[in-house]
């Protein structure tokens, strides 16, 4: 590598997300023994000889970090990447970390979505519902943003339905709930900032044929 090179900086939503994403890279190449330190109070990891960079991020983070430009490349959830809406070039589905985003709730809670009636919708990804009520079902809704458990919702009363990923759906079973409709798939995405996409193209194309070869 020459002396001169920049590096390609990742950012990385944290957990097991970022966990996957370094054994895939591993498999084509792509390491960073820094990162393996689990006691390692550092925020930046780098791979000085690949001239590469990683940081973890908090996955709604990870698109805005990649939009301005802060990294290069972004790993993080499709979740994510609907919800935050940034402008951002998404170029690879990574396979894991696979569910979908569904609306869920009572059974009863069915009718309400047959006939259009003006409901009361509690999630995390008001945008995400936003867009499937409005846009996709037409239908005229009432979107409240809860931040934590959003089964609570339609059990204390707050909403009819909710917004939510089902991975196995056994938390909605224990409380009562069931999946009512799909919204789409899920899973771990690529994504990069559209000027290093310009800017680094045969690096950056690179590593995209050596993922896909590899998936």
């Amino acid at each position: 590598m020459s002396e001169d090179m920049r590096y390609l900086t990742f950012a990385l939503g944290k957990g097991r997300l970022a966990k996957n994403t370094m054994d895939l890279f591993e498999k084509v190449g792509i390491t960073c023994e820094e990162m393996k330190d689990k006691d390692s109070r550092k925020l930046i990891f780098v791979n000085e000889e690949l001239k590469l960079k990683f940081f973890l991020a908090k996955g709604p983070d990870v698109p805005t970090y990649v939009e301005y430009g802060a990294a290069d490349i972004g790993v993080v959830g499709k979740d994510t990447i609907l919800e935050e809406n940034r402008r951002v070039y998404e170029v690879l589905d990574l396979g894991y970390g696979k569910c979908r985003m569904c609306v869920c709730g009572p059974a009863k809670a069915k009718e309400l979505l047959k006939h259009h009636e003006m409901i009361r919708v509690t999630s995390k990804y008001p945008n995400i519902a936003k867009d499937y009520f409005y846009n996709k079902k037409h239908q005229t809704v009432d979107i409240i943003k809860l931040n934590g458990s959003v089964e609570l919702g339609p059990i204390v009363g707050l909403g009819d339905v909710i917004v939510d990923i089902v991975e196995t759906g056994s938390t909605l079973k224990e409380n009562g709930l069931e999946v009512l409709e799909e919204i789409c798939p899920l899973s771990a995405r690529m994504i990069v900032n559209q000027v290093s996409m310009k800017m680094e193209a045969e690096r950056i194309k690179k590593l995209i044929q050596d993922l896909r070869a590899f998936l």
